[in-house]
C-alpha cells in the first residue's frame, strides 16, 4: 500500500484501495512536438518509480502511457530509445485515448504534468513538476532522441540524467545544467566503485533503521530524493559494515534504477 497526496485535494490517500493488490498506472505524456526533452523525460520517470515502489512492496502493476496526439511511428521508436538508455520499464500499452480498457479498470493514478490538463476524474493524480534545461548552456547534451547515437551521449552516462531528475521532490521544478549533470555523473562513478568494492566483503543484512527510513520514504509519497541522500549518508557510515552497504545501495538500486552494481567484477573498469 502507498500513500500518495493527489494534487486535487493535497490529501494523502492510500493507492490501491485495500484489499487490492494490483495497481493501475496511468502515465499521461506531455504532447511530443519538437522532440523529447526533460519535461517528457520526468513525467515518464515517476512513473517507473511509481511502480518499481508498488512491486518492492508486493503489488502487481500495470502501466499504461498516454498521449495526445498519437505518435508517429518514429516518435514511438524514439521513445522506446529513450525508455531504453534511461532503465524506464516499458508500459503495457501506449495509447492515445481513454487508458480504461487497456488497463483493465479505471486508473487508480494519474502521473502527468504540473498543470495539465485531464478529462480522467477518478484516480490519483499525481502532478509532476516542470523540467527544463538551463539556456545558452553549452555543456548540457542534447536530451532529444532524434539522434539516436547522441540522444544522450554515452560520455555523459545516461543514467546521469535519471539521478539528477529523481534528486528533486516530484512535484518541485528542476533545471538541468551542465554542472548539475557532472556532478551526478561523479556521484554514480563513485558510488558504482564503492559498491564493487563492497561487493567483496562477506555480506551483511540491511540494518533495519535503514529499511524502516527507506521505506517510509518511498510508501509516503514517493520520497526518491530522501532515499538518495540516505545513501549518501550511508556511503559515510563507519558503524555500517561494507557488505551492510552492498546490500542497502543493491536493494533500493530496484526503485532508483541506477544500475549501481554494474561494476561488480570489474573493479579494473571504475
Amino acid at each position: 500500500m502507498l500513500r500518495i497526496a493527489d494534487t486535487r485535494t493535497g490529501h494523502p490517500v492510500d493507492i490501491p484501495a485495500a484489499p487490492r493488490r494490483l495497481l493501475r498506472s496511468c502515465v499521461h505524456l506531455p504532447p511530443v512536438c519538437a522532440g523529447i526533452g526533460p519535461a517528457h523525460l520526468r513525467v515518464m520517470l515517476i512513473g517507473d518509480v511509481l511502480a518499481r515502489t508498488a512491486e518492492l512492496n508486493g503489488l502487481q502493476v500495470v502501466t499504461v502511457l498516454t498521449t495526445t496526439p498519437e505518435l508517429t511511428d518514429d516518435q514511438s521508436r524514439a521513445l522506446d530509445r529513450v525508455m531504453a538508455v534511461l532503465g524506464i520499464h516499458p508500459p503495457a500499452v501506449v495509447v492515445g485515448h481513454r487508458p480504461d480498457a487497456a488497463l483493465g479498470g479505471p486508473a487508480d493514478v494519474h502521473v502527468i504534468a504540473q498543470g495539465a490538463a485531464t478529462d480522467d476524474a477518478d484516480g490519483v493524480r499525481i502532478d509532476v513538476g516542470s523540467a527544463e534545461t538551463a539556456p545558452l548552456d553549452e555543456r548540457i547534451p542534447d536530451l532529444s532522441p532524434e539522434l539516436p547515437d547522441a540522444g544522450v551521449p554515452e560520455a555523459a552516462d545516461p543514467l546521469a540524467v535519471r539521478l539528477l531528475l529523481l534528486g528533486h521532490p516530484y512535484a518541485a521544478p528542476v533545471t538541468v545544467t551542465g554542472g548539475a549533470l557532472a556532478d551526478a555523473r561523479r556521484t554514480l562513478r563513485q558510488w558504482r566503485r564503492q559498491v564493487a568494492d563492497w561487493a567483496q566483503e562477506p555480506s551483511r543484512p540491511i540494518p533495519a533503521d535503514l529499511l524502516r527510513q527507506s521505506r517510509a520514504a518511498l510508501v509516503d509519497d514517493l520520497g526518491v530524493d530522501a532515499v538518495l541522500e540516505l545513501l549518501a549518508e550511508v556511503a559515510q557510515r563507519p558503524d555500517v559494515p561494507a557488505g551492510a552497504k552492498f546490500e542497502t545501495f543493491a536493494h533500493l538500486d530496484r526503485v532508483l534504477g541506477l544500475d549501481l552494481a554494474r561494476d561488480v567484477g570489474h573493479q579494473s573498469r571504475a
